[in-house]
């Protein structure tokens, strides 16, 4: 791994950047990484029926950017910062239309009862680690304060989201800084961006294996309004990983509620457990199950849609995470924040989509999660962490059950 002083609890952090440099030391180092990743949709995996962006992510949406910084220091720390901007001007100013939604609300999401009562986002949202996010909050504040034109503003409402990265990082430490919130902004771009182990999925694990950062998008049909629909994931959640009806987590011995099977010869997929524990104490217990853990959704839209609207909108982003496998289960933190990329001071102006007209956009936005939440595992990379290693999921052999059960052909 990336070279640091692992054996300290004080040992500083590395933060590479900018996020393509970062990507391309951490994925040269391990054998493990090196394997050629690719999303869903290159592996033949077709989710839905809606056609997506051209980019098949968030920021096929105009005007959404998203930047990361990823941080690491040896076989300690692994996480990150992902900023997504709902646009490239002042957000404080130029607010935008938005939603929040809790499925299971066992997690942190700062500043979204706010969002929630107001219907409005005045913050780039930002995904982190769990002990994380009161640094990155404070971050953001320093960013939205800083912008001009706000120089006399005396409050702002920073939207910070996380999910726990403790198994591969020593998330004690909370070693995200001011400047790793404010890079991940500044760099956040409207183009492609990398998804998978980077950002603030670079500790995280989805069904226990390797999860991340991952996004798919839809675009609907003129005809249906010609909206584009855009999510993004931050996955470190459990459950009974299923692809288009395909039982890939019990064929590959990682099911919880005893799926995995009593000879699986570990039962929690492609979780390792550090042999003499962090730092050489006793080594710890991996998670109890497959089915705790958390995942951020954000989804974005350029429909013109107002926070009721927006709310429909996000509680179909819980079925594209249930139609994958996810479950909810007590332990987990499921959130999804939606929001518009049209600002309220243009909104009024614009016919905004009816009731009778949100069907295809309920369609995108599940299609679009599904789909994300499996780029997000299938572009990960294997990691080695602070308590152990979490290895990447197989291709090959997830691809041989898909061909089996008729999901990509032979």
């Amino acid at each position: 791994m990336i070279p640091g002083n692992s054996s300290s609890a004080a040992a500083p952090p590395r933060r590479l950047i900018p996020l393509t440099m970062a990507l391309a030391i951490v994925t040269a180092v391990s054998p493990a990484d090196a394997q050629e990743r690719r999303s869903a949709r290159d592996l033949g995996i077709v989710v839905g029926v809606l056609p997506t962006g051209p980019l098949n992510q968030i920021t096929d949406v105009a005007g959404v950017r998203v930047g990361h910084v990823t941080v690491t220091s040896g076989d300690t720390i692994n996480t990150g910062v992902t900023a997504i901007l709902p646009h490239g001007g002042n957000i404080f100013r130029e607010k935008v239309p938005a939603a929040f939604v809790a499925g299971n609300a066992f997690g942190k999401f700062a500043g979204t009862t706010q969002v929630q009562e107001l219907g409005e986002l005045e913050s780039p949202v930002v995904l982190t680690c769990t002990l994380c996010v009161p640094r990155a909050a404070d971050a953001v504040m320093t960013y939205l304060l800083g912008l001009p034109g706000n120089e006399e503003v005396r409050s702002v409402n920073p939207v910070v989201g996380e999910t726990n990265d403790g198994f591969l990082n020593r998330i004690r430490l909370r070693p995200i800084s001011e400047s790793d919130v404010l890079t991940a902004i500044a760099e956040a771009d409207a183009g492609p961006f990398e998804q998978g182990s980077v950002g603030a999925g670079r500790g995280t694990i989805a069904f226990g294996w390797k999860g991340g950062i991952g996004s798919a998008s839809r675009r609907l049909p003129e005809n249906l309004g010609g909206w584009t629909v855009g999510v993004l994931v931050q996955s470190n959640h459990g459950g009974v990983l299923t692809i288009d009806g395909a039982p890939v987590a019990e064929a590959l011995g990682g099911a919880p509620y005893g799926g995995a099977g009593p000879d699986a010869p570990y039962p929690r997929a492609g979780m390792r457990p550090r042999a003499g524990g962090p730092g050489g104490s006793e080594a710890p217990e991996a998670p109890a199950s497959l089915e705790d853990g958390s995942i951020i959704m954000v989804v974005a839209t350029d429909a013109p849609l107002e926070h009721r609207n927006l709310e429909r909108l996000a509680r179909r982003a819980l079925l594209g995470l249930g139609r994958g496998g996810g479950s909810m289960s007590n332990g987990s933190g499921d959130y999804v924040l939606a929001f518009s990329s049209v600002p309220l001071s243009r909104l009024w102006d614009e016919e905004r989509v009816s009731n009778a007209a949100m069907s295809p956009l309920f369609q995108a936005a599940a299609e679009a999660t599904e789909e994300a939440i499996l780029n997000s595992i299938f572009l990960a990379t294997t990691v080695e962490g602070d308590r152990g290693t979490v290895e990447a999921i197989p291709l090959e052999p997830t691809l041989e059950i898909l061909r089996r059960h008729g999901v990509v052909p032979r």
